[in-house]
């Protein structure tokens, strides 16, 4: 008789959506979308926003590379001090902003992150990214859209839509910073929050909220 390998374990109140696999897969699709879009990826920069954005345009950027045979410039973009609830909550230690050699002025940009919910998020990366040049345009690409949207902002390219109560939480795990790949959705505040399990991704925030 074979044994069955047991599959991840979560803390009692998370479900997962997404496998490893389904990451993958959705991931290799909006690759091939940008690329369809964007006549063949040609003056693409992905800015990933900290923290899972950013490792997300990596596997995007490693994607298109492989897929079009030619490196797609790839950094990131701190959005803390263009936040709007910056009065609203503790400080917050500063990001890393890293852009492509390449810069974004007549670029068009795709910003990456890991879920969409109100929009404020993107808002705070719009402005900062006019902080660094004029882009030719702005895209956006995220891995999990979840709705509630506060602010009128639509993303271009989606992993998976996923419908959610306003109440649920929806947490990200991506091998590079929590260990393991997953997409958990917490069904109220009373799921107890799922422990990553890289130890450096310990102080990470819940993005369900933001």
């Amino acid at each position: 008789m074979c044994a069955m390998t047991p599959e991840p374990r979560h803390e009692v109140g998370w479900k997962a959506v997404l496998s490893p696999e389904e990451i993958r897969r959705a991931l290799s699709r909006v690759a091939h979308e940008i690329l369809e879009r964007t006549h063949g990826g040609e003056g693409v920069v992905l800015l990933g926003i900290p923290t899972r954005g950013v490792p997300l345009a990596r596997r995007l950027g490693a994607r298109i590379g492989a897929f079009e045979g030619a490196a797609v410039p790839v950094g990131s973009l701190d959005i803390t001090l263009h936040r709007d609830d910056l009065r609203l909550r503790p400080a917050r230690a500063l990001g890393r902003t890293v852009v492509p050699p390449e810069g974004v002025d007549g670029k068009t940009v795709v910003l990456v992150d890991d879920v969409l919910f109100s929009g404020r998020t993107i808002r705070a990366a719009l402005d900062a990214l006019n902080d660094l040049g004029r882009p030719r345009a702005v895209q956006l690409a995220v891995l999990v859209d979840r709705g509630h949207r506060e602010l009128p902002i639509r993303a271009d390219y989606v992993g998976k839509n996923l419908p959610t109560a306003h109440r649920e939480v929806v947490r990200v795990l991506l091998e590079e910073t929590d260990g393991e790949d997953s997409v958990l959705l917490g069904r109220g505040p009373e799921a107890e929050r799922p422990r990553p399990r890289a130890p450096e991704a310990q102080e990470a925030q819940e993005r369900g909220a933001q």
